[in-house]
């Protein structure tokens, strides 16, 4: 067996089945041969999102993998994984590198070297007969602990070299658990807090402790928030959550946040960023993480519970029960949330509801949102205004049914992220909601979603400027037009192949939404165009 022949089938034995690429990485040709199918991109860092997005929305039980030539397209690829290894997504990437005889010669990009600071594991594939060894040690990184891209570097001259039959089985998924001592403390805490807040992160969705976070908050009558990360962990029509936090807000989660004596992070790092909950200072924190280097990195924890999250949720409710024989009463709890939530609600539903043109895109928002199924739905927003605008007022109710993200923020990221969420789920409609300034980062892989029949529906917000640079670019925007963007985004849809609607009278919006998602049944990529107006409020406190 040739060492691209044993990669390929070491790959079909974990569980692959998609290959996103841009060439020339043999690897492609050899996962077609093993029945694996290459999804071919029109720039790298979009293969990279597409795979993310494998990943998330199966809580890694598929792995998204991605390879790339070596040189251009491996540094083109840089950005991709960063974002991935920001969000601890579980990602294969397998760069081709150069022949092993100039692998190590300046100026030639090194992956494995390059990428070591942006990976959970990096290693080079030198000699053939190791390939086992390697690959083994990159999946086994993938499916165990905290995760985070695994870069296996194959040499251009390492192709074909004989190495034998292979003898690999898939590895094994482990998990661990709290220390029973920290639960108890835990518990104590727990028992003896006033008002405490639960607050999930993205841990929940890997862990897939939906189930074990809702029986531990209403075994508590405690509020519930999340990150961008953690949204659709907790159903958000449900009476005692908050809404997710991240660069905006809802008024609950700023209201409870401020007034808690205690706040329970479940499956989350806590990290500082401009596009979470600004946790204010002197609170004191449960902190229950899969990895113990996020224990007092950015909030002292007064308690750590290093652990899987539905492990840690299993623990903490088992101990609490000995105490809370059955569900506290929520009553005022969630009079409380509904009252701050009605005060927020008035505040905003001039914009939800607005009948001005061009659009208010909080209009176009609440109007996506009555117009699909939210059981058969996947969303994600882009950086941005497109991600301020959405996460406070979209109302997720199913596990992994939005994709949010933001702390390194790349724009364009929610095409991917769509892109590779319906190739994982087929069944579902799933949406990118994006603006003119992200679209210009890789609008042009609108047409891989056409080419490879990957009908999702784009809901771009067109207002013709970097409208979020506005209040720090006066003087260039006046000058210079610095801020100004421009084109007919439906147009470019058509041309691609796919469908474009160009939408400017807020009584259209809904009928084209139906459109839209009739097309993307036919099995058409979509593009619905909002002609918005340059809107920059956003829920902030």
């Amino acid at each position: 067996m040739k060492v691209g022949d044993a990669i390929a089938e070491i790959m079909k034995r974990e569980g692959i089945e998609i290959l996103c690429g841009y060439p020339v990485n043999h690897l492609l040709e050899y996962a077609a041969k093993a029945d694996i199918r290459p999804v071919i991109v029109r720039q790298e860092r979009i293969g990279l999102h597409m795979a993310d997005a494998i990943s998330r929305v199966t809580s890694g039980k598929k792995i998204g993998a991605f390879c790339m030539q070596h040189g251009p397209g491996a540094e083109n690829a840089y950005g991709g994984v960063a974002q991935s290894y920001s969000e601890s997504v579980p990602l294969l990437v397998l760069p081709q590198g150069y022949a092993r005889r100039i692998a190590n010669i300046d100026p030639n990009f090194s992956s494995s070297r390059r990428m070591a600071d942006i990976s959970k594991f990096a290693e080079p594939v030198t000699i053939p007969g190791e390939i086992c060894n390697i690959m083994r040690r990159a999946f086994s990184n993938l499916r165990n602990g905290r995760s985070g891209p695994a870069i296996v570097e194959i040499p251009t001259d390492i192709w074909n070299e004989e190495i034998g039959d292979i003898d690999y089985q898939p590895v094994g998924v482990h998990k661990y658990g709290p220390d029973m001592a920290d639960v108890r403390k835990a518990a104590a805490a727990i028992l003896a807090a006033k008002r405490p807040v639960i607050y999930a992160g993205t841990g929940v969705q890997w862990a897939e402790a939906w189930p074990q976070l809702r029986t531990f908050a209403e075994l508590l009558g405690a509020p519930v928030t999340t990150s961008l990360g953690g949204k659709s962990s907790f159903p958000e029509n449900h009476p005692l959550s908050l809404g997710s936090g991240g660069n905006a807000v809802p008024k609950p989660v700023h209201h409870f946040v401020e007034k808690a004596d205690l706040i329970i992070g479940i499956g989350c790092s806590f990290t500082e960023t401009n596009f979470g909950i600004k946790f204010p200072k002197g609170k004191k924190f449960i902190h229950a993480t899969l990895d113990p280097n996020h224990l007092n990195k950015d909030v002292v924890s007064a308690i750590g519970l290093v652990g899987d999250a539905g492990l840690t949720l299993d623990a903490l409710i088992g101990e609490l029960k000995q105490t809370i024989k059955s569900n506290r009463d929520t009553k005022e709890v969630v009079k409380e949330i509904t009252t701050v939530r009605a005060e927020w609600m008035a505040q905003w539903e001039p914009l939800l509801h607005s009948n001005e043109a061009p659009l208010s895109p909080y209009r176009v928002i609440h109007e996506l949102m009555q117009g699909v199924d939210p059981k058969n739905t996947i969303i994600t927003h882009d950086a941005g205004s497109p991600r301020d605008q959405i996460s406070p007022f979209w109302v997720s109710t199913e596990p992994m049914s939005y994709i949010g993200w933001g702390k390194t923020t790349q724009l364009g990221m929610g095409l991917g992220l769509a892109m590779g969420a319906k190739l994982a789920k087929p069944d579902k409609l799933c949406i990118n909601l994006w603006g003119d300034a992200a679209i210009g980062f890789t609008g042009m892989d609108f047409e891989t979603a056409v080419r490879e029949r990957i009908p999702i529906l784009s809901i771009l917000l067109n207002n013709f400027s970097m409208a979020i640079e506005l209040k720090v670019m006066p003087i260039s925007t006046e000058k210079y037009r610095s801020t100004d963007i421009s084109g007919n985004y439906a147009d470019m849809a058509k041309a691609f192949g796919g469908y474009g609607e160009r939408v400017t009278q807020p009584d259209q919006i809904q009928a084209a939404i139906q459109r839209g998602i009739e097309q993307t049944k036919a099995g058409h990529p979509v593009l619905l165009e909002f002609i918005t107006a340059k809107e920059t409020r956003v829920s902030k406190f």
